[in-house]
């Protein structure tokens, strides 16, 4: 099949009539399909359920080191809880302290704080004329939403394979007093899936930036969720970087179980500075009297150790693997040389990331959407739900069966095609 460009307009309509055909039979199917987010399947959900039975009432509720987690105290973290979460960030348990069930809690209130109260003694950013965050795209939308959330004034930085274009981000962070931080999705991003390169981390721990209080948040959300044994991206620890280039409270490092054990019911984590993490203990001894110490204990009772949080992590794979798989084999053998739209092929997260022709991606999701499938809305991986070139679309396949994955990769393509096909009609 030649490229679509290539096609006169007489192929392009005769093409546009096949595919009208074969779209007609697909909303006939019924289909119910949600690609939407990056939710663990219930098979993966069903894998962990155990976690549930290593206490109950006749369980010892002592930490390590004697602390009764029924009760009051330890305000940041149980010392095994700590040791565990360092080990799947790749820092020291004195760099962390665990929170609640949600990383993403975390973030908002890092933001919170700094909007009311400051950073480490700076002003507060409510205080000051204008707040500014750098935002690599495509990314995350819920990050997105937190900084517009506060009125912050986000700056796209366009994304590469391996990480932010730094340059740019370089020349923006050393010239702008009012650039307070950038969000970032290190490894297998959300949701090209793209790890950040080695050099990547070492130009960011080397930023001097023009604000004392900006601050690197390094959401890293797939630390461990890998999708191949042998194939495997690496990280460079971001916060040992910083110390070594004489950055050390530049960065805030988070991660969660949330899609290790039970969405909503996991542990979460900050890794930082020790001044950074003063700092944050100080405004916790008024928001809390502690978190979920026993959910903590739990945890670490049932992984035990990083190596049994590998091992589990490797059984979701077996289960997202085929998934991802399904949809790059489908993608590869239907729009290959068509030239109508290109996917990354990532080695772990939860997304895959596709760029269809300029101008086509909310058409994409509406015709996916009214023949039975539910996609992330275009131009979510962009700041304010806006993406310059109509052109990304968010494939989320964890929560589908695989054969649903199936259909749904067959019907995405489909629409991709005919959406395109309109497009070159309408420009010629």
């Amino acid at each position: 099949m030649k490229a679509y460009q290539e096609l006169n307009r007489d192929e392009l309509l005769t093409l546009k009539s096949e595919l009208e055909n074969a779209y007609a039979d697909a909303k006939g199917k019924g289909l119910k399909l949600d690609m939407s987010r990056g939710k663990p399947a219930a098979s993966q959900l069903d894998m962990g359920m155990a976690i549930m039975d290593v206490l109950d009432s006749e369980s010892d509720m002592k930490t390590e080191n004697g602390v009764d987690v029924r009760n009051y105290g330890v305000l940041d973290g149980i010392p095994e809880a700590k040791r565990l979460m360092a080990d799947i960030m790749g820092v020291k348990p004195e760099n962390v302290i665990v929170c609640g069930n949600a990383s993403l809690t975390i973030m908002y209130d890092t933001i919170s704080r700094s909007m009311t109260h400051g950073v480490c003694g700076s002003t507060p950013w409510c205080k000051l004329d204008s707040v500014k965050f750098l935002c690599p795209a495509p990314g995350y939308d819920r990050h997105f939403a937190i900084t517009e959330h506060f009125g912050i004034e986000m700056i796209t930085v366009p994304m590469t394979p391996d990480g932010p274009d730094m340059d740019l981000v370089e020349k923006l962070v050393s010239t702008d007093t009012q650039i307070k931080g950038i969000w970032c999705v290190p490894k297998y991003s959300n949701p090209q899936g793209y790890t950040y390169s080695d050099e990547t981390v070492k130009r960011f721990a080397a930023l001097r930036p023009a604000a004392e209080d900006f601050r690197i948040f390094w959401d890293n959300a797939y630390a461990i969720h890998d999708l191949y044994e042998d194939k495997r991206d690496t990280l460079l620890d971001i916060l040992s970087a910083c110390e070594e280039a004489g950055n050390p409270d530049m960065v805030y490092e988070f991660c969660s179980t949330s899609k290790v054990s039970f969405a909503g019911a996991g542990i979460a984590a900050v890794a930082s500075s020790a001044k950074n993490l003063d700092a944050m203990r100080k405004s916790m001894t008024i928001q809390t009297i502690g978190y979920d110490k026993i959910n903590q204990l739990r945890h670490v009772r049932y992984y035990k150790n990083i190596e049994g949080i590998k091992a589990h992590m490797n059984k979701h794979a077996e289960l997202l693997r085929p998934k991802f798989e399904t949809v790059l084999s489908v993608l590869d053998r239907e729009l290959t040389g068509l030239g109508i739209g290109e996917w990354t092929k990532p080695l772990g997260g939860y997304f895959i990331s596709f760029d269809a022709m300029e101008g086509c991606a909310k058409a994409i999701v509406a015709k996916c959407k009214e023949a039975g499938m539910v996609l992330t809305n275009a131009g979510a991986t962009f700041p304010y739900g806006k993406d310059p070139k109509d052109s990304n679309i968010r494939i989320a396949p964890s929560f589908p069966t695989p054969e649903e994955m199936a259909l749904a990769t067959d019907l995405f393509v489909l629409c991709v095609k005919l959406v395109s096909v309109e497009k070159l009609l309408e420009r010629n």
